[in-house]
């Protein structure tokens, strides 16, 4: 297979119907998002989505997948980790993501709480947890892991998530999970081509193959405002393709266009005398 097409793509979304969609144009996760512990307290004052998600919506969503994992973002880990757990998968769920964690004994604790039952995904958004990566990665026993950069800049006192995903800690956390073997995925993606954000889509796209990823999540630009009236299988292959072609652009091509979003971001000022 090739990189577009053996990139993980994750949807979180409690609609049935939108679900049903994604998993036929091919989208490979999808799921719920049921973190609520300190959500709203980091997240509340900022433009990001919090999830309204309820384990009772579950159902319904299995009920629709057919080629896609059932996928779940889980509280981080707290007394109720072991039951929180244990009913997701009861209820189906194939891929578990533990946010918020900064310590071995997290991650260890989230491993064996799924004790194999279910794939485990890492989401890396603490500063401790950035601090604690060669050591969770020499522990082991989990399966992936995915930068989250809205929680990570914020935790790091960055600017904005795109100042992270053009520094070099990003690039020290992404060559360390490489060299170690390790699936790894972070942030989200719009539709390709959507030159209509703030960051054209296409500088995003670049990222992953410079920074090795093999995975991410589609973003609510994606999908927003009508989800339903897109074409979820074009727009699905188009974002494969945009992977494809930006993973065949000479280095010196890449690292353009990742110094053009650090400008865009406004987080690095054009020399004006250069041409």
């Amino acid at each position: 297979m090739n990189y577009g097409d053996d990139f993980t793509l994750t949807l979180f979304t409690n609609n049935p119907l939108l679900a049903e969609r994604a998993d036929r144009a091919g989208v490979d996760r999808i799921g719920l998002d049921l973190e609520r512990i300190g959500k709203n307290e980091r997240q509340g004052k900022l433009a990001t989505w919090i999830s309204d998600h309820q384990e009772a919506e579950l159902a319904a969503v299995r009920a629709r997948l057919t080629h896609a994992k059932l996928f779940v973002r889980t509280n981080p880990i707290h007394p109720g980790s072991e039951s929180e757990i244990q009913r997701l998968i009861e209820a189906g769920a194939e891929v578990l993501m533990l946010p918020m964690f900064t310590t071995v004994e997290e991650v260890s604790s989230f491993v064996n709480c799924i004790a194999g039952r279910a794939r485990s995904v890492l989401l890396l958004e603490t500063a401790g947890a950035a601090r604690a990566v060669q050591a969770i990665v020499r522990h082991g026993g989990f399966d992936e892991i995915h930068i989250g950069l809205n929680d990570l800049h914020l935790s790091l006192g960055l600017n904005s998530h795109f100042a992270l995903l053009v520094s070099e800690l990003m690039e020290s956390l992404c060559g360390t999970l490489h060299a170690a073997g390790i699936r790894y995925g972070f942030g989200g993606i719009g539709r390709a081509g959507d030159n209509d954000l703030p960051i054209p889509a296409d500088l995003i796209y670049a990222q992953y193959p410079r920074l090795n990823a093999s995975g991410a999540l589609i973003s609510r630009a994606f999908y927003e405002p009508d989800a339903l009236g897109i074409d979820w299988s074009l727009e699905i292959l188009r974002a494969r393709a945009s992977l494809n072609m930006m993973i065949a652009l000479p280095p010196d091509v890449i690292e353009e266009k990742r110094v053009l979003l650090a400008e865009k971001a406004g987080f690095l000022k054009r020399d004006k005398k250069k041409k």
